[in-house]
């Protein structure tokens, strides 16, 4: 499982999921768009459902990557404790994907110690980052989880959603940094234009 806002996805979030994928020999990635991230600004967010489109458009080519509106069918805000519960089969291993940013940051989640209970945490450290795993802020992590996480060094690309709201705010080219299909959503819905959505 890889959630997130994706507000908007891109090629960054598409190259660390093929990665970690091919890493770990998983049977798919799946796609969990929050429907209310608890850790981020409404209004800097482009409404769900397109949020939700626009990584369903990212994901169609890919054989093994696959797409949840769990979370935007459940009201309130989106905890991920909620959803890897309701992923959760017989038989069938989760594993949470994340950045080494989001695993240092995993005690001010809900329920965290349930969260490595339920999904083996695959950290994905990003490149350049300081991220140590061996590191006092990563062993205090690990001692209140109980779980050592997977390191998966995977390549990233230097691509921020926050710069590709910019770049749509001022008019800029969005060309290689997220599919096609995503940039015609963003530019038929109006996303992330001075008085349109989000």
């Amino acid at each position: 499982m890889l959630g997130g806002s994706f507000n908007p996805v891109h090629y960054g979030h598409l190259l660390l999921a093929d990665e970690v994928l091919e890493s770990l020999g998983l049977d798919r990635i799946l796609f969990v768009p929050a429907g209310v991230p608890p850790h981020k600004a409404p209004a800097d967010l482009a409404p769900a459902a397109d949020r939700y489109a626009m990584v369903k458009l990212a994901v169609a080519s890919h054989p093994r990557f696959e797409v949840s509106d769990l979370e935007l069918r459940r009201p309130g805000p989106s905890y991920t404790v909620d959803t890897l519960e309701a992923l959760r089969r017989p038989g069938e291993e989760l594993f949470l994907i994340v950045g080494s940013e989001t695993f240092l940051d995993l005690l001010t989640w809900r329920e965290p110690k349930r969260i490595a209970g339920l999904a083996r945490l695959t950290v994905v450290p990003r490149v350049g980052s300081a991220f140590d795993p061996a590191g006092a802020a990563a062993r205090k992590v690990v001692r209140e989880l109980g779980q050592e996480p997977l390191i998966v060094r995977a390549a990233s690309l230097p691509i921020a959603a926050s710069d590709l709201r910019r770049r749509v705010a001022e008019g800029r080219s969005l060309a290689y940094r997220l599919p096609d299909a995503v940039i015609a959503h963003i530019r038929s819905r109006g996303l992330y234009r001075p008085g349109g959505a989000a």
